[in-house]
């Protein structure tokens, strides 16, 4: 069966007719959207379909297809670019029949439309002089492709506008069978001359660093070229503006039934270490950079199949629908990781969550975090505490304008103490913590969120 994955950037208004294409194939077992944090409705429109969301862990078309290929469950995969719409119906199979066939081990599309002015400008004049032997194909930059997710593993995805042509050569460069396939013809968005600028010297890059003629220097002056896109910071949907009550959970023994980092110590052999850790530093950011060392070479795919085996709350869902009927901004702040978060975000149509922010590096934990200015202590905190979730609240209602008063927030332990108190309504949710269940509002002692039903009334 064939795994299609559909890297999205604020693709608003193409996304269905892509994803409703795709559904046609009877060969699809699986669709994956990998959201590149988009700020428009294409999660929203994407959620409706029967495919599965990601958000991913790094800003960039390569990161995000290099995320999907690790979450990919079948041994054959489809890239398709989200703004086409003038796919022929049957894309899928123009793509897969030559490796269905073993006639190929990656398929490249071309289409009927003059190649862009990247693509005969730097593109093809520098594949002719460094890599003659793919000087032939009319469309190397075409995000167009399918591939065994075999050989794929073996590719370096780039991050940027270099992703298509960089897996090409490398294709090439691990002897694999390629074909170009014609797919008829296309039609995309124009890009501005901006846009074509920081694509050119990308492309230039990708290409360049993978000839064995560059001398490392001329490559680390090529590598200044790359935009750096990973402080780009969230906007505030349009549609969500307006409205004036929030809903905040916790995510480790609230929304998840069990700790997600204790989960992952266990499945994969630091418990120990972990423990060790907590034991030994009382300072929460120091006890934050430890513990995220350890999840060094982990791969993106091996955390959120640790997440999605954790049950969460079994009314969760529901009391998420019936609250969002209501008017209610929903969401997640946690000291754990937002790729963990975002995953959640992303499965119940919740609309933020703030987290710790775990690094990646192809797909793999460097081992580095960095904590959100969010939960940094500010002149408006009614705290002592250095990092505090009532910080992050603070920041997030001031997102939404929202008053705090207007916020319902649950946890559980002692990290949720400044949240629940400074909150219009707090609730302490199955805890042990005796001044949590002291200083909340209400305190639910079942696992089961439906006494918040209670609170739209």
């Amino acid at each position: 069966m064939i795994t299609v994955i559909i890297p999205t950037l604020n693709e608003q208004n193409t996304i269905s007719q892509v994803i409703e294409l795709v559904e046609k194939s009877a060969n699809v077992s699986e669709i994956l959207v990998v959201d590149d944090k988009s700020l428009d409705s294409t999660v929203k429109i994407a959620r409706a379909k029967n495919v599965k969301i990601y958000t991913s862990t790094k800003l960039g078309k390569g990161s995000s297809m290099y995320e999907g290929m690790l979450l990919a469950t079948n041994g054959i995969i489809v890239y398709l670019d989200a703004d086409i719409t003038t796919y022929p119906e049957n894309i899928v199979n123009l793509l897969t029949d030559p490796i269905i066939n073993n006639t190929a081990d990656f398929v490249k599309a071309t289409f009927n439309r003059q190649a862009g002015r990247v693509t005969e400008l730097v593109a093809k004049p520098l594949l002719s002089l460094l890599f003659p032997e793919l000087a032939h194909f009319s469309q190397p930059l075409s995000g167009m492709i399918a591939a065994k997710k075999s050989i794929l593993e073996k590719a370096t995805f780039e991050n940027d506008y270099g992703v298509d042509v960089g897996l090409l050569i490398d294709m090439f460069q691990e002897k694999a069978r390629i074909v170009e396939v014609n797919i008829g013809y296309i039609e995309n968005r124009m890009q501005s001359w901006e846009q074509l600028a920081k694509m050119s010297k990308e492309v230039s890059r990708a290409i360049l660093k993978r000839a064995e003629l560059i001398k490392h220097s001329n490559l680390e002056t090529l590598g200044n070229f790359a935009m750096i896109r990973d402080q780009m910071d969230f906007a505030i949907k349009e549609s969500l503006l307006g409205l004036n009550k929030m809903l905040i959970f916790d995510m480790d023994n609230t929304i998840l039934t069990k700790s997600f980092i204790l989960t992952l110590a266990t499945n994969y052999k630091f418990k120990e270490k972990l423990i060790e850790i907590v034991a030994e530093n009382s300072s929460p950011y120091v006890r934050t950079k430890l513990i995220a060392q350890l999840l060094k070479g982990l791969k993106i795919n091996e955390l959120l199949e640790t997440l999605d085996g954790i049950p969460t709350v079994n009314d969760f869902e529901r009391i998420v629908k019936e609250f969002k009927q209501k008017g209610y901004i929903c969401g997640i702040i946690s000291d754990s990781y937002d790729c963990i978060t975002n995953h959640l975000v992303n499965k119940f149509d919740l609309d933020f969550s703030i987290a710790n922010e775990l690094e990646f590096s192809n797909g793999m934990a460097t081992g580095e975090v960095k904590i959100p200015s969010a939960f940094l202590r500010t002149k408006d905190s009614t705290c002592n505490h250095d990092f505090c979730k009532s910080n992050a609240m603070r920041e997030v209602a001031h997102r939404y304008h929202i008053d705090l008063h207007n916020i319902i927030a649950v946890g559980d332990d002692e990290n949720d103490i400044c949240m629940i108190k400074d909150c219009g309504i707090g609730v302490a949710f199955c805890s042990s913590n005796s001044t949590l269940n002291f200083i909340a509002d209400r305190v639910i002692q079942e696992r089961t969120f439906a006494p918040l039903i209670e609170l739209l009334k």
